[in-house]
């Protein structure tokens, strides 16, 4: 009987378990294990104890928990614009277990896309939000039919795509339409003010 106040009976021995229970303890004998081959060490032939480090040539973001970088990391996204000091800020002041660690890189990474946007519009082909979002696409394969009845996980929060992605094109187009047109105010005024004339 179990959680009564008696001792509990010791565990049986490795040959009452064996006579018992049949291929019990078959890898026991490392002859018999066909990963101990692959525990043993072996000499690979390697110059080094420990790796030659790659050069960091900026200061990498790095966990807090780490006492160096790795030996080799990547170099293709350096961070940069606010993105970039969101990402630092993110590494030098919060541990990897903190939920504020990865809600800034995430962040970052919303901040990352809007200044790749904005870098779009210096370059002869700038973003297009009709075509790279997928929303021709949406209208075109069954985008009623593919979300409902077909137990969906996303359907809860269908109604924040178009924030999340049309958002932020409606707000910089507000804001460059306000722009331009505080811009162009006092040459509208001056146009106004030429073209009516006062009555005699």
């Amino acid at each position: 009987m179990t959680y009564t106040a008696d001792k509990p009976a010791l565990a049986p021995s490795s040959e009452e378990l064996r006579a018992r229970i049949p291929g019990w303890g078959a890898d026991l004998d490392p002859a018999d294990r066909p990963s101990v081959p692959r525990e043993r060490f072996e000499p690979t032939g390697a110059h080094w104890d420990f790796p030659e480090r790659q050069p960091e040539k900026w200061p990498r973001e790095r966990s807090m928990e780490h006492k160096f970088l790795p030996p080799v990391f990547g170099t293709s996204a350096p961070p940069r614009g606010l993105s970039g000091v969101i990402r630092k800020y993110a590494y030098r002041r919060f541990s990897e277990a903190r939920a504020a660690h990865w809600l800034l890189l995430l962040a970052a990474d919303r901040v990352d896309a809007q200044e790749s946007h904005l870098r779009s519009f210096l370059t002869l082909r700038p973003d297009n939000p009709v075509t790279q979002t997928g929303v021709l696409s949406e209208l075109r394969h069954r985008p009623i039919a593919s979300r409902f009845g077909q137990n969906r996980a996303d359907v809860k929060h269908l109604w924040l795509d178009p924030i999340v992605v049309a958002g932020p094109w409606v707000l910089a187009g507000a804001v460059a339409y306000s722009a331009v047109r505080s811009a162009t105010r006092p040459f509208r005024r001056k146009s106004e003010g030429t073209t009516t004339q006062p009555s005699p």
